[in-house]
């Protein structure tokens, strides 16, 4: 008995679907019929109501092969109107949210796509279905297939494209090349971003567009902000440079994220990013660059706040030997908390690079201070072997950091710069200029003190 009730249910709701199938193709024919007179008529307007309600009827049919097969048929219409395959594209789109399930939202937004390739009134909506594509890849794990659908889109050409939308776009782009390791692509693409953006200011009053001028669109709801987006940008830029050990770079990324306004009130934010400040300008090897923004560091005020790292980059100002094993006893519990505070840890080679910085400052100093000396009490003063203390001296001379010369037999190291024929010859002319200069000076006081005298007798 339940079996025949179920047959006969079954049987009624297939009679009653094919009704509805039957239904629903004969109101598309119908609209199909007023579409073609709309189209061929001009009537701009009439020809994309029509075409929104058929797709209408399909979305609300839950018909999903229909309505892929209907927006194909509908594009490739012939002389179908830009404004009618926009609008179009533009209600399809808002269906990929409510399909039931993965298989069906790849299909229309496969279908969507194909419509609107190599057509430039609907770039941006291409776009913005290429990154829902990507997304869906990426959640099932195909990184380099996302990244490759993301890249061939060139957002920056799109004039009618918001700004914050494109940098958006780009920095997607560039996440996912970070996420498969590809860094010279990442890098590329990093380009196409002018820093300068992120300093525009969005208080001003927006420009009322002239005639002629192309419409920008308003970005979507979901889209960060400038402030936002310039954190992103630099957080992956340190990605970026910290594949390569640039930590001068790495440091100035930090810096421009300690300059954004909602960091700067918020001391769970700048007090993090100013250690990190701290810790990679003294990871970073010695150069004008990376001398600038020390000092502007320790000119923040903000630095007291955070005493200990004030204390290591004064010593890195100050020009006096650091005792390497004093420094790492005193940082060493500092070193090993970083990797739970913003950012990360420093990474695997950063307390080698520390060293190898102390070592360098060191040899600085000894250069300022002595002219020559023996390679013995060179490598007391760096508390290093004779060898390690040589190999440090020589990496510097190579890298153009210092001018130094060792004597293996003596066992000296001279910090004095030879120089050549016509330097000794200009020095020794400067030099008896000035001694020429003083004795006429000399005279010429012997002489006014003589007259003076002279006068004085004769009163």
């Amino acid at each position: 008995m339940w079996l025949i009730l179920l047959i006969l249910l079954f049987l009624s709701m297939v009679f009653l679907v094919a009704g509805l199938q039957e239904n629903l193709e004969a109101q598309i024919e119908s609209l199909l019929n007023v579409e073609k007179q709309m189209r061929l008529a001009g009537e701009v307007a009439e020809t994309r109501k029509a075409v929104c309600s058929i797709l209408t009827l399909c979305f609300e049919a839950r018909a999903w092969k229909t309505l892929n097969d209907q927006i194909v048929l509908l594009s490739k219409r012939r002389g179908q109107l830009k404004q009618a395959v926009t609008a179009m594209v533009q209600q399809a789109m808002q269906y990929i949210d409510q399909t039931p399930d993965l298989e069906t939202r790849i299909e229309l937004i496969k279908t969507l796509n194909s419509v609107s390739a190599g057509k430039i009134y609907v770039e941006i909506e291409r776009a913005r279905l290429i990154k829902s594509l990507a997304k869906i890849k990426e959640e099932q794990g195909l990184i380099d297939e996302a990244a490759e659908l993301m890249q061939e889109i060139a957002v920056e050409t799109f004039g009618a494209m918001a700004k914050t939308e494109k940098i958006a776009f780009i920095l997607e782009q560039v996440r996912l090349c970070l996420d498969r390791q590809d860094y010279v692509r990442a890098q590329i693409l990093s380009r196409r971003i002018s820093p300068r953006v992120f300093d525009i200011s969005t208080s001003k009053e927006k420009k009322k567009p002239k005639e002629g001028d192309a419409i920008v669109e308003e970005a979507p709801a979901d889209i960060p902000s400038l402030p936002e987006l310039k954190r992103i940008y630099y957080e992956l830029m340190i990605r970026y440079y910290r594949h390569h050990n640039d930590y001068l770079e790495i440091c100035r990324c930090y810096k421009a994220i300690y300059d954004i306004p909602s960091v700067k009130e918020d001391p769970e934010q700048w007090i993090p990013t100013l250690r990190k400040i701290s810790w990679y300008l003294a990871l970073a090897p010695h150069d004008p660059m990376q001398s600038s923004l020390l000092n502007s560091t320790l000119e923040d005020k903000n630095l007291s706040e955070v005493p200990k790292f004030k204390s290591l980059l004064k010593q890195l100002v100050t020009m006096e030997v650091i005792l390497w094993t004093s420094l790492w006893s005193e940082f060493e519990v500092e070193f090993d908390n970083e990797k739970n505070l913003l950012g990360g840890p420093l990474g695997e080679k950063a307390a080698e690079d520390l060293k190898q910085r102390v070592i360098e400052h060191n040899i600085l100093v000894v250069s300022k201070y002595y002219s020559r000396i023996s390679l013995k009490r060179l490598s007391e003063l760096l508390c290093l072997s004779l060898k390690d203390a040589e190999k440090h001296l020589s990496d510097m001379v190579v890298s153009n950091a210092l001018v130094a010369k060792i004597d293996r037999p003596m066992g000296v190291v001279s910090f004095q710069a030879v120089k050549d024929s016509n330097e000794v010859l200009n020095s020794w002319s400067m030099n008896l200029e000035k001694l020429l200069d003083l004795v006429e000076k000399s005279c010429h006081q012997i002489h006014k003190e003589t007259m003076v005298h002279k006068a004085a007798l004769k009163v």
